[in-house]
């Protein structure tokens, strides 16, 4: 199996940490973390691309690491799409297969947007494109879910999630993954990184983005404005059939928005983390997908 390697790329002026397999020189896939994760959430499935003559990349994501939150701030879901082509650019690859599960998600559906032809397919994970957004402002049942959303608006935030040594983001992964077990690797890394200096307020940052504060940056808008359109990649998405976060049924209708096609597989026995709780699962239908590097 390939081995993990750490690793750390420059992008966008930040200093992102990265955890890596397979063979430098091998076609690209970057894979990109959702909340609240880190980059070790991807550990199965990067020996799993490796092995398959992928170079598999997982960065931290924008705010995610001390040396990874912008001096200027900026949260805005376009500017997480910039960041992972500028990542490709600074990998020196022309082009990559883009994986992502929770925000990561929504953030490589946003670079295949803004950059189709740097991107060779798609693989989402728990967030549809599309009909999430949809959602958030029709259906009841998902607005329960996402009440977690709301909450990070208000200025004591950072106050009620760090209590208890992070008590609730362990709460969050049992209510978001019913079935699954949070292990200690998990738990030390998701620890290890909320607790850096700035890194709460960073992740909060991209529910406050989303929901109220328009990008700061001028040259950001034009591109944020181009989030909600189809994406005209290849793509597949998976999604746990007991996910506690976005229901399965909020996938309905993600066809519209994929010009290129789309396949959706909903998994059994798997919540909001499908990646770390149905691994072998996850890693058939990505390399099925994606065919030999």
């Amino acid at each position: 199996m390939s081995e993990l390697r750490e690793g750390r790329v420059s992008a966008n002026e930040l200093e992102l940490p990265t955890l890596e397999a397979g063979p430098p020189d091998g076609p690209l896939v970057l894979c990109l973390h959702g909340f609240p994760d880190t980059r070790y959430g991807w550990r199965h499935l990067l020996p799993a691309l490796g092995d398959a003559g992928w170079r598999a990349v997982a960065p931290a994501m924008r705010g995610y690491a001390a040396s990874a939150i912008p001096k200027r701030g900026g949260y805005a879901l376009a500017e997480l799409a910039r960041d992972a082509l500028a990542v490709v650019e600074a990998l020196a690859a022309e082009s990559t297969v883009l994986v992502g599960h929770d925000w990561g998600a929504a953030t490589a559906s946003g670079a295949a947007i803004l950059a189709p032809d740097r991107v060779r397919k798609l693989v989402t994970m728990a967030v549809p494109h599309g009909t999430f957004g949809q959602a958030l402002f029709t259906d009841w049942a998902q607005q329960k879910r996402s009440w977690y959303m709301f909450l990070f608006q208000l200025p004591i935030a950072e106050m009620l999630v760090s209590a208890g040594d992070f008590a609730f983001l362990e709460r969050l992964w049992e209510d978001w993954s019913p079935g699954y077990r949070m292990g200690d690797a998990d738990r030390t890394a998701l620890k290890a990184a909320f607790a850096e200096p700035g890194v709460l307020s960073a992740a909060l940052g991209y529910y406050r983005s989303a929901l109220s504060a328009p990008p700061r940056d001028p040259a950001v808008v034009a591109d944020q404005a181009r989030m909600g359109e189809p994406v005209s990649v290849e793509a597949l998405h998976l999604h746990g059939e007991d996910d506690g976060c976005i229901g399965p049924e909020v996938c309905q209708g993600m066809e519209a928005f994929f010009r290129a096609g789309l396949r959706k597989v909903v998994l059994e026995d798997a919540g909001h983390f499908l990646q770390l709780e149905q691994p072998e699962r996850v890693r058939r239908e990505v390399l099925g997908f994606l065919g030999s590097a």
